[in-house]
């Protein structure tokens, strides 16, 4: 799949899921004013993805939140496996401390078979984290704080999206032309 298509379907899901469905309601602010920084990924290795990930930090940390307020660094073909990517992440954290930005910026995850632990495959709020490739999320904790700010039911986030994908449902989804 060429980078153009992984775009495609990456901006589709962000602004239908994500956007559309307000899954995250700090999301539209930053993508409408062209600050979401979106990296395809054609590694073939985890250590290759591990060397994007130094060089996206490093910009995005260099960069002012202005230009760049947000990172998903797409890869579409390296982690078709749902657990692979998951022990990937706890790998990824560590060059979060490695490169001293623990607190500085987090990492969210996503994947087409994202899946909460405790949760069957199909549970409908798995799709909270389901995007259509795996996805590592940078986010300035600044800009994560300032948001949470200005929107005070924060902690109701989760919740509201679970009522949401339930009124969803699988094939409202698919309806929408979403990963399955």
């Amino acid at each position: 799949m060429n980078d153009q298509a992984v775009l495609m379907q990456t901006r589709h899901w962000l602004e239908t899921a994500v956007i559309g469905l307000n899954l995250c309601p700090f999301a539209k602010a930053v993508y409408v004013k062209n600050q979401v920084r979106l990296v395809v990924s054609q590694a073939r290795h985890a250590d290759d993805l591990l060397e994007e990930l130094d060089r996206e930090l490093d910009l995005l940390v260099a960069t002012p939140a202005g230009e760049i307020d947000t990172t998903l660094l797409i890869h579409p073909t390296l982690f078709d496996d749902f657990l692979d990517f998951n022990d990937f992440l706890e790998i990824a954290e560590g060059v979060l401390d490695e490169h001293g930005l623990a607190g500085v910026v987090q990492l969210a995850s996503f994947h087409p078979r994202f899946q909460f632990d405790g949760t069957e495959p199909d549970d409908i709020g798995n799709y909270t984290n389901r995007a259509p490739f795996a996805i590592l999320h940078l986010l300035r904790e600044e800009s994560v704080e300032r948001a949470t700010l200005a929107f005070p039911q924060a902690e109701s986030i989760f919740e509201d999206n679970i009522k949401t994908l339930e009124k969803l449902g699988h094939q409202g989804w698919r309806a929408l032309g979403l990963c399955p």
